[in-house]
């Protein structure tokens, strides 16, 4: 009988995740508290509350693995949401037996203005980094204390297929789409890292597979910088369209505007990621796990038609 394998998250990070280990063999479930998820042979998506350890065990008995492919999309319910859910898959694991792997951000690093490496210290000063970081801590804890196996992987913002408007690029495409100009966070011309979700997922499977890379973070696979004015000029390239004009929001409105919008403020806590260099190396991860990001043009295109293979639609 093929191995098993439980991703929690059925968003553009596990539908891929998912996606690659059924191409492979394995017996996928996918677990959504709606039950939704990748409609894919080899794949099985049940309706569970992740945050209910009990129910939450009971489906991932006999997995090899658990991914962690949950992201709470509005900011304003991370501080709800993250704590049950992290603590029903830390025991869940615990219970079970099974790897812990989880898709993580950059979050936790905090402000830096060099290039951000595995093994640098988490020094999040905003809430919501100081809270992933938490989540890492805890998980890394209990890997050193012998009760669970896990491994992180983090990326930098994401692009590619089926990111949509959770994404810096992406929710920009319908406008920019039709030759208006883009408005982006912070500065546009500063060197940014961007992370297809494609190879997000393939260091996912990369580091389950690897009892050695267990216990630490890892980088996905990610393309040289771009500043957010390139990234945008070159996906609209990939669509055939020309390029147009891209201003940046000042990290000041963005504060003034948070005064009374929630979710704004939220933003505003993060606009340091746009206001100086925020640039990832994955350099280790690429000589260890021995993978390459997706060439850039190729991740163009996915971004551009929501199309996993890359395949621009007639």
């Amino acid at each position: 009988m093929s191995e098993m394998t439980a991703i929690v998250g059925a968003g553009p990070i596990g539908t891929q995740a998912a996606r690659l280990l059924a191409d492979r063999g394995e017996r996928v479930v996918v677990i959504t508290r709606s039950g939704r998820g990748p409609d894919l042979a080899g794949v099985t998506r049940v309706a569970v509350d992740a945050a209910d350890p009990d129910a939450l065990s009971a489906a991932v008995t006999g997995a090899r693995a658990l991914f962690n492919c949950a992201n709470p999309t509005d900011y304003t319910v991370w501080d709800r949401v993250w704590p049950p859910l992290a603590d029903g898959l830390l025991l869940a694991a615990e219970r079970t037996g099974a790897t812990l792997v989880t898709a993580s951000c950059l979050y936790g690093y905090g402000p830096t203005g060099a290039p951000m490496v595995e093994g640098q210290p988490d020094l999040a000063t905003d809430h919501k980094g100081r809270l992933r970081a938490a989540m890492w801590a805890q998980a890394q804890g209990r890997h050193q204390a012998g009760r669970i196996t896990a491994v992180e992987v983090r990326g930098s913002d994401y692009v590619g297929a089926g990111v949509g408007a959770n994404g810096h690029i992406t929710r920009q495409l319908p406008t920019v789409g039709r030759g208006r100009g883009a408005w982006v966070i912070g500065r546009p011309d500063l060197p940014h890292t961007w992370t297809d979700v494609a190879d997000m997922a393939r260091a996912l499977v990369a580091v389950a597979d690897r009892p050695d890379t267990w216990g630490r973070v890892w980088h996905a696979p990610s393309n040289e910088p771009r500043t957010q004015r390139q990234a945008i000029t070159d996906v609209l390239a990939a669509a055939g369209h020309g390029p147009v004009p891209v201003r940046g929001i000042p990290a000041p409105a963005l504060r003034a505007v948070g005064l009374v919008n929630p979710l704004m403020r939220e933003v505003a806590e993060l606009s340091y990621m746009f206001t100086r260099p925020y640039v990832m190396s994955s350099a280790r991860s690429q000589e260890v796990l021995g993978l390459t990001p997706t060439p850039w043009d190729e991740v163009c295109r996915r971004t551009a038609t929501g199309n996993p293979a890359g395949v621009v639609r007639a």
